[in-house]
């Protein structure tokens, strides 16, 4: 009797079923788990850019995680990046590196980023970067006499580097430096007449000395001597006549396995400049060729699809916001874009 009891009672029991676990909250832009996985990625394009300057994170525009397993995620990050002031062959940690001001004609860098994260280990699998300049009339509404970009192959641009180099080749008792590039050019013409330009030299394998015999022999240090260096010359042209030339060396730098320095063939001499190769252009498109990623098509179609998602989630939130509130009602922040770092362009 006992036992039928029991039974009954075991019977009459609520029968409580699994809830399955509802899905992780979508993460915001400012979160520590986004900041870390920006940080990779910007150093990942720092890392494989060639030209022109380092970049620095301004704001994450959005980040999306699509599962892949267990402690297995790819995930998708579009970045807003600033020009800094450091040179990218440079040794000096991003860190320590100067994002450059919006009176200074500031350059923005666009990128998308593929990252993989397996057991909390983060890889880039590809990405894809183009810079601009800010515009003219942004600076010029702020700061009228501010002196803005000027093109690469501008005569007078040309003319400034090439004083400078030869100036400076003259005095040095060094190795005598050959142009890499021109990383940037700036014209005022008021209330004085001043260029001031930035480029990246490299050392050769003549003396200045020996230059002066037959500059056309002397050919950039081979890589397991090469010796980079960055130099600033300002050429005051009105209302007096001056130049002023200034170059550091970074002595010679083992680059990583992917990494290849610059080329003599393709950075030695007024070549670049004088086609009008934009060396603060941050034109990037890399697939890790050791990661699963196929093409370049596919990880565009990938971000394509991000984007999509993100614009109808920002539709939805628009349309839930025109729900009426109760009285001192304070909506929680969106979880992108994240915060300015430094200033919006």
């Amino acid at each position: 009797m006992k036992a039928l009891v029991a039974l009954i009672l075991l019977v009459q029991l609520p029968i409580h079923k699994a809830v399955p676990a509802a899905p992780p909250a979508p993460l915001g832009c400012d979160d520590p788990e986004s900041e870390a996985a920006a940080e990779v990625a910007v150093n990942y394009i720092n890392g494989h850019s060639h030209h022109g300057y380092k970049f620095a994170l301004n704001r994450i525009e959005d980040i999306r995680v699509v599962p892949q397993g267990p402690n297995n995620d790819i995930i998708f990050l579009e970045l807003d990046l600033l020009e800094t002031k450091c040179p990218i062959l440079s040794p000096t940690p991003l860190a320590n590196c100067t994002v450059r001001s919006f009176a200074e004609h500031a350059v923005e860098g666009d990128c998308d980023v593929k990252l993989q994260k397996v057991d909390g280990i983060l890889s880039v699998l590809a990405s894809k970067c183009h810079s601009h300049e800010d515009s003219r009339e942004d600076i010029l509404k702020v700061c009228p006499d501010c002196p803005l970009l000027a093109s690469m192959n501008n005569t007078e641009v040309l003319e400034t580097v090439s004083a400078a180099l030869n100036a400076y080749n003259s005095k040095t008792t060094e190795s005598y430096l050959r142009l890499l590039e021109i990383g940037r050019a700036q014209i005022q013409y008021h209330p004085g007449h001043v260029v001031v330009t930035e480029f990246a030299v490299g050392a050769t394998n003549c003396s200045a000395q020996e230059a002066k015999a037959n500059v056309e022999a002397c050919q950039l240090l081979p890589e397991d001597q090469s010796n980079f260096g960055f130099c600033t010359a300002v050429m005051v042209k009105h209302p007096s006549q001056d130049l002023q030339v200034d170059c550091q060396l970074y002595g010679h730098q083992v680059p990583a396995p992917d990494i290849p320095l610059l080329s003599q063939d393709t950075s030695a001499g007024l070549t670049p400049s004088a086609a009008g190769f934009t060396n603060h252009n941050l034109g990037l498109a890399h697939n890790n060729p050791v990661a699963s990623e196929s093409s370049s098509s596919e990880f565009l179609r990938s971000m394509l699809s991000a984007k999509s998602v993100r614009k109808r989630a920002v539709a939805q939130a628009a349309q839930h916001d025109k729900v009426p509130r109760p009285v001192g009602f304070v909506p929680p922040p969106p979880p992108c874009p994240g915060k300015i770092r430094h200033f919006d362009i």
